[in-house]
């Protein structure tokens, strides 16, 4: 089963999110917002990191770069999120994929699965 990491600080959307991807067969994981999600992703070892750019204090393109430095996480496959188009900063920044928020629960799950 594919394991899902989450780093969104919207509380509502990580329950949406959490029961969503557990229906459809999805192992995920919610972190805390206060947690390392670098260090999180290195522990983990999920195979998708769906991730807010803004995540309270922290700087999501801050954190993908972090996440992209280390060798050990090159398998992870990093899809972020934002109410703002960011898509060329998230990609340029280490993002593989781009979600613009509000986004439909399928196009979530058609990017995952392809």
């Amino acid at each position: 089963m594919p394991k899902v990491l989450l780093a969104e600080d919207d509380r509502t959307m990580v329950a949406l999110l959490t029961t969503l991807l557990k229906m459809e067969g999805y192992e995920v994981v919610a972190l805390d917002v206060h947690q390392d999600v670098a260090s999180a992703v290195t522990q983990e070892k999920p195979d998708f990191l769906l991730m807010d750019v803004h995540l309270g204090g922290q700087s999501g393109m801050d954190i993908v770069e972090a996440i992209r430095k280390n060798p050990s996480n090159s398998g992870v496959n990093i899809v972020m999120t934002s109410g703002l188009d960011m898509r060329d900063e998230c990609l340029r920044r280490g993002a593989d994929h781009f979600l613009l928020k509000p986004f439909m629960p399928d196009d979530l799950l058609n990017l995952l699965k392809n």
